[in-house]
C-alpha cells in the first residue's frame, strides 16, 4: 500500500497541492509585520500539508488550527511514562488522542460522502482502494489509525528538516544565490517569477544542485538520531558476538560524523554531493538520513520533494533575515531543532525581486 502512496505517479499528483500549501504559507509569513518562529510555523505547515494534500480533508482553517493544537498535545505526551494519574503527561496524551480521533473520524466521514470535485487520488484514497482490491473494507478505526500514522510520518521530521534548510540558506547566502542561478538556467525562474508549468516532478528531480543542498541539510541535521533493528542471525562485530533476537540501535548522526568518505564533516558543503565528488556514493551505509536496508523510510521521496518545493519557493519568492543577533544553538530532542525555534523576518517579493511593502510601510513611506 505504502509503495503506491509514495509512487512516482502519486508524487506527481501531490506536487501542485504541495506547492499551493507552501505558497499560501510563505505569503502569510511575509505579510506578518513581526518575525516568526520558524520551527513552530513549519510544524503547522507540514501538518497542513498532511491534512490537505496526503489525506485530502477539506477542513476549514479555524478547525485545522484547533486540530493542530490537539495534535501537538498528543505528540508532546506520546513518549511520556505510562503512569496513569489524573494530571500526568500520559493522561493528557490519551485525552488528546481521543479528541484527535473524533476530529479525524468526522473528516473521514465527510470525505467518504463528498467525492465530487476531486482532481487527484490522495494517500487516503489509495489506502481505501487498496483495501477494496484485497476484498477487505477498512473499518473506521483502521482508517483513523492509518490517517494518524500518515500525519505522524509527515510531521515532526519534515518540520525539523525544513527549519534546518531555512537556517542554512540564511547562513550561506551564496548557496541561495547558486540555487537561484540553477532555477534560471533550467527555465524555472524568470524575471523573479516561477514560470507557469515548469515545476513538474521530472524537472525538479533534474535540479542537481538543489538535490545536493537537500542532501547536505539531511547529512548535517538528520532529524532522527537513529533506529532500532532486531538481529535475525547471530553475527560478530569488532570481536563482539551479537546474538540472534537482540534489539540493536544504530546511530545515523554518529555514522554521518565518523564516516571516512565525508571531508570536513562539520562544514555545510552541498558540493560534496556534486558529480565531481559524490561522497554519498562511496559505500552503502555511510549516508543514511532515512535509515537503510529493507526498512528504509517509505516516505523519503515525499519528504525530499516537499523540501525541494520549499527551497524553490524560498529562492524564488521570498527574502528573509535572521531576527536575532546570533544563530541559536541546536537541540537534538525529540528531533533536531533550534532551541528558540529560529526567529526570522520574511519579506514578500514582487516579480522583479523587490520587497513588497506592507500597507503600514506603504503609508509611512508616503508621508515622508
Amino acid at each position: 500500500v505504502f509503495s503506491k502512496i509514495f509512487s512516482h505517479e502519486a508524487l506527481e499528483s501531490y506536487l501542485p497541492k504541495i506547492q499551493l500549501v507552501i505558497k499560501d504559507t510563505l505569503r502569510a509569513w511575509s505579510s506578518n509585520p513581526e518575525s516568526i518562529n520558524v520551527y513552530h510555523e513549519t510544524q503547522k505547515l507540514t501538518f497542513r500539508m498532511a491534512i490537505r494534500v496526503l489525506l485530502g480533508f477539506r477542513i476549514p482553517d479555524e478547525e485545522l488550527s484547533r486540530l493542530f493544537e490537539v495534535y501537538q498535545q498528543f505528540v508532546e505526551n506520546v513518549f511520556s511514562l505510562p503512569v496513569d494519574l489524573p494530571f500526568s503527561g500520559y493522561r493528557r496524551g490519551i485525552r488528546a488522542r481521543e479528541t484527535l480521533q473524533k476530529g479525524l473520524e468526522k473528516a473521514i466521514q465527510e470525505k467518504l460522502q463528498n467525492t465530487q470535485g476531486k482532481d487527484y487520488a490522495d494517500a487516503l484514497d489509495i489506502l481505501i482502494e487498496s483495501g477494496k482490491e484485497h476484498g477487505k473494507e477498512l473499518t473506521m478505526q483502521e482508517l483513523k489509525d492509518g490517517t494518524l500514522e500518515l500525519i505522524f510520518a509527515a510531521y515532526a521530521t519534515t518540520a525539523s528538516a525544513s527549519t534546518s534548510l531555512i537556517m542554512q540558506l540564511l547562513k550561506h547566502p551564496r548557496v541561495l544565490e547558486k540555487l537561484r542561478e540553477e532555477l534560471r538556467s533550467k527555465g524555472i525562474l524568470h524575471n523573479g517569477c516561477i514560470c507557469e508549468g515548469s515545476l513538474r516532478l521530472d524537472n525538479i528531480n533534474g535540479l542537481q544542485y538543489l538535490d545536493c543542498v537537500i542532501k547536505e541539510v539531511l547529512r548535517l541535521f538528520t532529524p532522527i538520531s537513529g533506529g532500532y533493528r532486531t538481529v535475525l542471525q547471530t553475527f560478530e562485530l569488532d570481536g563482539f558476538q551479537i546474538p540472534k533476537g537482540w534489539s540493536v540501535m544504530y546511530s545515523i548522526r554518529d555514522t554521518h560524523d565518523t564516516a571516512p568518505v565525508f571531508k570536513d564533516v562539520d562544514v555545510f558543503d552541498p558540493d560534496r554531493f556534486g558529480q565531481g565528488r559524490s561522497e554519498d556514493k562511496d559505500g552503502r551505509f555511510h549516508y543514511l538520513p532515512f535509515g537503510g536496508g529493507v526498512r528504509t523510510c517509505l516516505g523519503k521521496h515525499l519528504a525530499k520533494l516537499f523540501l525541494k518545493a520549499l527551497a524553490i519557493e524560498l529562492a524564488s519568492t521570498s527574502r528573509f533575515e535572521l531576527a536575532t543577533r546570533t544563530f541559536p544553538k541546536i537541540t537534538l530532542v525529540p528531533v533536531v531543532h533550534p532551541v528558540d525555534g529560529l526567529k526570522v523576518k520574511f519579506f514578500g517579493l514582487d516579480s522583479n525581486q523587490n520587497e513588497i511593502l506592507t500597507g503600514t510601510d506603504a503609508m509611512l513611506g508616503a508621508t515622508v
